[in-house]
């Protein structure tokens, strides 16, 4: 989950920019993420353990981001259009 400490977070530097909005694409977000786990696997080193953690954390990411994210959206959809059930 994303809760940092506040002094750990200004550790972290994240700069993307994207450019102009043509570049805001799924292709561009893909790549992001990519070279943020990259960087995190060339700094732990290959091993299964790391690999793991990878794999976990992007879970973690997609979980909470359709917990805070997507539900919310599709229930105020929901109650927009009608329940389909």
């Amino acid at each position: 989950m994303p809760y940092l400490h506040p002094e750990d977070r200004k550790k972290i530097s994240v700069d993307v920019s994207f450019g102009s909005s043509e570049g805001f694409t799924s292709g561009a977000l893909n790549y992001v993420l990519t070279i943020i786990v990259n960087g995190y696997l060339k700094h732990r080193g290959k091993s299964y353990a790391v690999m793991n953690e990878i794999v976990g954390v992007l879970e973690q990411v997609k979980d909470e981001f359709q917990r805070r994210v997507v539900h919310p959206y599709e229930d105020e959809k929901r109650r927009k259009n009608g329940d389909v059930y």
